[in-house]
């Protein structure tokens, strides 16, 4: 619901913050006061049409913030996390309007499109008003209401479930039929290509191998001649030449002829030892490279064919060699897709035939629950109108079929609120037959019946009882009560009948102060409200008469 509203700087208004509550919220006070200007105010923060005379005399900019605090599963914090905008406790919409008539709209500080700011609006305030009326209007809206008034939300939810079944079915059968018929137009080419393929059997990491292969191959000459080298060190041939084994053996010889006791060369001859015992192992490690190395000349040339052959054929097909194996897998699916395509689409086909049965079925039910809840909702709003002044008219819920191409997750239907206000007239349109205050006490009748369903917390209602009185606008006072006991309810009036249904009241008044008009709102205490109503029975002179009319009013009696 609506939790604030702060103006500034807006026509007449230099600075105002009102708070709301839940509850019938009335706003009373005389003709031009600037009611008018609360409404504006409220609407440039929903996102309605911003006008440089909207400023205020003699300022750069005026600014309205409203704030909300809808439920936690209500639509508009869905909205705001769609968009990437933190959900807080309260969503506050926020407009700046420029003298030069620019503007910028901004959601919990944030700066965001106007087109943003009209849709969380819209999910948040509905205004019914004479001559602005907006949600009921919208023929769009018509179909949820009349699911939500008979509590068709499971037959709806699983029509939408059969509807996204049957189009994830259609897509199937475009994938498959679009599969077989690439597939058909490249047959040639996947047969040959996988042929070759076969042929070639490319091995996951098998270039990385062969590469490192061939570089141990084409070092093999240089390679083989440095271990002979290092071998030919530890056991020379010449006899010149000194021999390491040899000489460590003379030395350790040499060591245990020393005089006994000799221990303090023990640790020389255990070194020797280590050492001897390490040469052994190189030799025998470096013969068996010698061997290793031996050149084999047929086997770098087979390296070097497979080698190339695997990049000329990755060249070929425009991929990495080391995808060529899963190349040669998706080939090898699309070709089986080929084969298998007439088997595939024909059980696609099946399937889609099957979803579409399934959604006709689940909108079918909704359908017929449609017509039954619209019957309902006829007779119930035909209780309604004659207390508003409204015994001629007639409400039509019309739950007509949609073309095919419109069928939706919402079902088959289009459904729209008509009425006809004279006997003999055709049902037309609501925002085109009824004239605006019987377009207003239609809203109002609708929301009395529609209350339970509706998404939109908050309504507000400029001047519904224009031109009626007495019971009838004791009615529109009684059922305006009946709607905020679900929803929060804002209503401009003269009415005092009206008025005393209210469980808070503001009092709009102009007034001048140093040469300069200004508009100042009041929220009005018991006694306040007394004579405020007993003005509004009176006129400009209150009398005790008056006033005894206004408790009588406030106490839920009627004139």
């Amino acid at each position: 619901m609506l939790t604030s509203l702060a103006i500034r700087d807006v026509v007449l208004i230099e600075r105002l913050d009102l708070g709301f509550g839940p509850g019938l919220t009335v706003l009373t006070g005389e003709t031009g006061a600037g009611k008018s200007i609360l409404l504006d105010s409220l609407g440039l923060a929903l996102g309605a049409r911003a006008e440089s005379g909207l400023v205020r005399s003699g300022q750069a900019q005026a600014s309205v913030a409203a704030a909300f605090a809808p439920a936690d599963q209500h639509p508009a914090r869905s909205l705001l996390v769609e968009q990437g905008i933190e959900a807080e406790d309260e969503i506050v919409l926020r407009r700046i309007v420029t003298a030069d008539g620019r503007s910028r709209a901004f959601v919990n500080d944030q700066p965001v499109g106007l087109a943003l700011l009209r849709r969380l609006g819209a999910l948040l305030v509905e205004v019914q008003g004479q001559h602005d009326q907006v949600g009921l209007t919208d023929s769009t809206n018509h179909a949820g209401l009349l699911d939500a008034s008979g509590g068709l939300e499971k037959l709806r939810a699983a029509t939408g479930t059969a509807h996204k079944a049957w189009r994830e079915a259609e897509r199937a059968l475009a994938e498959a039929r679009e599969r077989i018929a690439a597939a058909q137009r490249d047959e040639d080419f996947l047969r040959h290509a996988v042929s070759e393929l076969e042929s070639l059997a490319p091995v996951e990491g098998e270039e990385d191998d062969l590469a490192a292969e061939r570089q141990r191959l084409q070092q093999g000459e240089r390679r083989g001649e440095a271990i002979a080298e290092a071998l030919a060190s530890l056991q020379p041939r010449d006899r010149r030449s000194a021999n390491p084994a040899n000489a460590l053996r003379g030395a350790s010889r040499a060591l245990e002829r020393l005089p006994a006791p000799n221990t303090d060369a023990e640790p020389a001859l255990e070194a020797i030892g280590r050492a001897l015992d390490a040469l052994g192992e190189a030799e025998t490690a470096l013969e068996r490279l010698v061997q290793d190395a031996a050149p084999d000349p047929r086997r770098l040339e087979q390296v070097e064919e497979r080698l190339f052959a695997l990049r000329a054929a990755a060249r070929k097909h425009l991929v990495p060699v080391v995808e060529l194996p899963s190349l040669l897998a998706s080939l090898k699916d699309r070709l089986a897709a080929l084969d298998a395509g007439t088997g595939q689409v024909a059980e696609a086909e099946a399937r889609l035939a099957a979803a579409r049965t399934a959604y006709l079925a689940a909108s079918g039910r909704l359908t017929e629950a449609r017509r039954e809840a619209a019957a309902k909702l006829e007779k119930a709003l035909g209780r309604e109108l004659p207390p508003l002044k409204l015994d001629r008219a007639r409400l039509v819920v019309d739950v007509a079929a949609k073309p095919e191409a419109a069928w939706g997750a919402d079902g088959v239907d289009r459904v729209t609120f008509l009425v006809s206000t004279n006997p003999g007239q055709a049902p037309g349109a609501l925002d085109k037959v009824a004239s605006g205050g019987e377009l207003s006490r239609l809203m109002l009748a609708l929301k009395v019946v529609l209350a339970r369903g509706s998404p939109v917390p908050t309504l507000v209602f400029d001047e519904v009882d224009s031109g009626v009185g007495g019971a009838t606008a004791a009615a529109v006072g009684e059922r305006l009560l009946r709607v905020a006991e679900r929803l929060q309810v804002l209503v401009v009036t003269h009415s005092p009948q009206v008025a005393a249904r209210g469980s808070r009241h503001l009092s709009v008044a102009k007034s001048v102060r140093a040469g300069r008009a200004e508009t100042r709102v009041t929220p009005l205490d018991a006694a306040q409200r007394r004579e405020e109503i007993a003005r509004m029975l009176a006129g400009e002179h209150v009398t005790e008469a008056a006033r005894m009319a206004a408790d009588s009013l406030l106490a839920g009696g009627l004139l």
